[in-house]
This record gives structure tokens, C-alpha cells and sequence, in this order.
């Protein structure tokens, strides 16, 4: 019998009585606005990541030649040892964002 109570129930019905009311409709739309503003934020968010990511994956190795060229030795011995680390975990967010494009459009 329960089964058969969430056949018929309509997701804007939220006081169970069979019958959506003007009042439960609004919430309902306002709710799926709401839902679909914030997935929307929630795409761009990510977009943004990717391209800041993207360009500090572009920029990081003038970030090595600018050291070495300013005759900071250090900063360029450091900026090389950190650059496998670095490419990774930045191919791994480029990665994860594109994949999950992929997976979404299917």
C-alpha cells in the first residue's frame, strides 16, 4: 500500500493530501528555481577553477625562467622541485572538470 501512496505523489505536495494547492505550487517552482540557479553557480564556479588552473599551468614555467633571469637560484631550484607535484594535481582538476562535463552530457 505504501508503494502505492508514491505512485501518486506529486513532489509539491507537501502536506500529503493528493492535491497540489496554489500556495504548494509557488514553493515548488521557487524551490526548482533555486535548485537550478545554484546548479548554474555551482558550473560556473568550476569553470572559473579550471581556466585559474589552466593559466597557472601555462604560467608556471615563466614563473621558473623570471627567477632564473632575476638571479633568484633559490626560488628557481625550489619553483623546479615543486613543478612535478604541481602539474599533477593541476592535470587532476583540469581532468576531473572536464570529465565530469563528459559524464553530465550523457
Amino acid at each position: 500500500m505504501a508503494e502505492e501512496l508514491k505512485k501518486d505523489f506529486h513532489p509539491a505536495d507537501t502536506n500529503g493530501d493528493g492535491k497540489v494547492s496554489k500556495e504548494e505550487e509557488q514553493m515548488y517552482l521557487e524551490f526548482k528555481r533555486k535548485e537550478l540557479e545554484d546548479a548554474d553557480a555551482m558550473r560556473d564556479a568550476q569553470r572559473n577553477m579550471t581556466w585559474f588552473a589552466l593559466g597557472g599551468l601555462l604560467l608556471y614555467p615563466f614563473a621558473v625562467v623570471v627567477a632564473s633571469l632575476v638571479g633568484l637560484d633559490e626560488a628557481q631550484k625550489t619553483l623546479g622541485s615543486m613543478a612535478p607535484t604541481y602539474f599533477v594535481a593541476v592535470a587532476g582538476i583540469v581532468a576531473a572538470f572536464f570529465g565530469a562535463q563528459a559524464m553530465g552530457k550523457k
